[in-house]
């Protein structure tokens, strides 16, 4: 392997934009399903990311794929990829 060869995994998600008020920068919320641990009943749990987006081309309820990236501000540290669908 190269010197500068990286083999960095970034993560990917999947969620629904929740808001696009803010200038390059939309919320994009990703549910999850899991097993109670107790009742084995399946629940949903959902995170709400910050996602840069260069050209604000995304809108609310759009269903976007996000990327795991550099730290862009206190609380941003992921970047849109593409429009899954609309």
């Amino acid at each position: 392997m190269a010197a500068t060869e990286k083999t960095t995994s970034r993560r990917t998600l999947t969620g629904t934009v929740v808001s696009s008020k803010m200038d390059k920068t939309v919320s994009v919320k990703v549910t999850r399903r899991v097993k109670h641990p107790r009742y084995h009943k399946y629940i949903n749990r959902s995170n709400v990311y910050k996602a840069h987006d260069e050209d604000n081309e995304y809108k609310v309820d759009d269903v976007v794929t996000i990327k795991e990236a550099r730290p862009m501000s206190r609380t941003k540290r992921w970047v849109v990829i593409e429009r899954a669908q609309k």
